[in-house]
Order: structure tokens, then sequence, then C-alpha cells
């Protein structure tokens, strides 16, 4: 069967298009969710720099900066195998979806600072936060199971990261510490990554965004409770579920008089944020999160909210 026959057999269920049709344009969602993503790469400024990247590849490759990540490009050429470059096997670049760089700017960590990546696996995230930080100070890349921290043990290695410490456990647990910054990358019900995994749509159900919203805001409470006061605490997901995104900051705001929502500004095209969803009306501040649907800039689809502890 080929990719186009198979992309015509690809069914949305009907409780997902009454769904998405209240969140967006479904006839705009539905067909770019039915393409193939751009190849995207960022450079690890820990091991080569921009120039020495761009320099390397431009025989046989053109890139195409993504106007939000400087060390981020869009990648084409002859060949797709962008795995099998020597660049990716010796961590001089890592590729990585456009959108997911994100969070990690957001948060914008400094040399020297205490990090904390709660749900780090398989590092794309946890490496860009390393490279923000010159590798200087101390990163903590967590995960809760040892088929998650493989591949991040692994990726860590290949980029050269020296600043950071893994650990295996559930996020929920950490207590008794303080960072200056936490990301916490949530899992998720990944409805913004349709383009990459068709299986999304199969496995997608009402019940389990209700069953990990559960979970996300356990993780972000956690968080926000090991977070120093004036310390930056960024919330994502690949999810574009209002209660997977802005319902469980929201219940975070509404529980916590000392947390706040800061507004993001980035070079980036972005749809309005839901304040309202099933009759459940979510803080006014939700209008500061970050929504990026597929078809706004040709990415995944993502959420990011940046809070700060008074």
């Amino acid at each position: 069967m080929s990719s186009k026959e198979k992309i015509e057999k690809i069914e949305f269920k009907p409780k997902f298009v009454e769904r998405y049709s209240q969140l967006t344009d479904f006839e705009k969602f539905k067909k770019i969710s039915l393409t193939y993503l751009r190849r995207s790469i960022r450079v690890n400024t820990i091991k080569s720099s921009v120039a020495e990247i761009k320099k390397g590849l431009s025989s046989d490759w053109t890139l195409t900066q993504i106007p939000w990540c400087k060390e981020g490009f869009w990648i084409e050429g002859k060949r797709r195998d962008v795995g099998n470059l020597n660049e990716h096997a010796l961590g001089h670049i890592y590729i990585q979806e456009a959108a997911s760089m994100i969070p990690p700017i957001i948060l914008d960590p400094k040399p020297g600072e205490t990090v904390l990546d709660m749900c780090a696996s398989p590092g794309s995230k946890s490496t860009q936060i390393a490279a923000l930080m010159k590798n200087q100070g101390v990163l903590v890349a967590n995960d809760f199971t040892g088929t998650r921290t493989k591949p991040l043990e692994v990726n860590m290695q290949r980029c050269g990261i020296s600043n950071e410490i893994i650990t295996k456990m559930h996020g929920q647990r950490f207590k008794n510490i303080e960072f200056d910054k936490i990301l916490v990358d949530a899992p998720c019900s990944g409805t913004g990554t349709i383009r990459k995994s068709f299986k999304t749509l199969k496995i997608w159900n009402p019940g389990m965004i209700k069953r990990l919203a559960h979970t996300q805001k356990t993780l972000l409470q956690t968080a926000f409770d090991t977070l120093k006061k004036g310390g930056v605490l960024v919330y994502s997901t690949c999810s574009l579920e209002p209660e997977e995104d802005e319902g469980v900051v929201s219940h975070l705001l509404e529980n916590n008089s000392d947390a706040d929502l800061v507004p993001i500004k980035l070079d980036i095209v972005r749809s309005e944020p839901v304040n309202e969803f099933e009759d459940v009306k979510f803080d006014a501040r939700v209008k500061n999160c970050l929504r990026i649907w597929p078809q706004d800039n040709d990415t995944e689809g993502f959420f990011v909210a940046k809070i700060v502890k008074k």
C-alpha cells in the first residue's frame, strides 16, 4: 500500500471531529494533519557553532532559519536520512521538531542555575537546555522508567552534556529541593503530533484526556512546590486539548495565590488560547498562554505556558 493510500484510509472519529470543530477550522486542521512534517534540526552549540554547521552541510542541504530559534533550521536535500549524517551521530546537531524547540527558549536557563527537566526523555529539550546553560550549573533530567532514561542517557552523552544529573522516578515524588527553573513537558495525548503518528487518532478518546489531565495537574503542582520564589516554570504539551492545556494551567493558578502567568513574546504565528470549554471557564490569565495549531506555522501543534512564583 502506498503512502497516499494509507493517508486516504485515515479516519477521524466523529467525537474527535465534533470536539475539534469547536476549537479551530477543522478542514484546515485535517488537511495539514495529513501532510508530512518538514524536517528540522537544532545546532548543538556545545560542540559546534551555527556557522560551522551551515558551512559543513551547504553542499548537500538547504537550511532555512526557524524564526523563533537562532540555532534551529528546517533542512531539505536530495536525501531524507538526516539521522545518518555524521553531524548527527557525533552530536553536533539534534533532529528536533521546530515547535519542540520553544519550551527551552521560553524557560531561558542561564549558566550556573539549578534547573529541572521533570519529564526529560528522550532528551531533545534537555540537551537544548544544557546548551543554553553552556554546560554550567546543574541540570536534573528526570524520567520515570528505565526504558525512558536509556535513550536520555545516550543523547546526553552524544551531545557532550556534562552538567546533568539523570534521575529515574515519578515526577510527583520531587520534594525537599528547590530549583531556579523547571520545565514540565508533560506526558499528553499528543493530538498536536498527528502528522508524525497517525496512531494518535486511533487511540484518542475523551476518557484518556481526563486521566491525563489529572496526572498533568499533579505534576505541575509538584513542580511549582519545588520552584524557588522568583523562579520560572514552563509547562508544555504537544496536545491541543483544552483540558490538558489551559485547564491544567488554570487549575494551578486557582489553587496557588503566588502563581502568575507571564505573556510569551516570540516571533511566531499563534492562535487565541481557549478561555472556556464544555461549560468550564478557565482563569482569565490563560490569555497569556501560547497555543499553536499545526496550520499556524506548518509545524506540530504545541501549547506553552510561562509561570512565575511571586
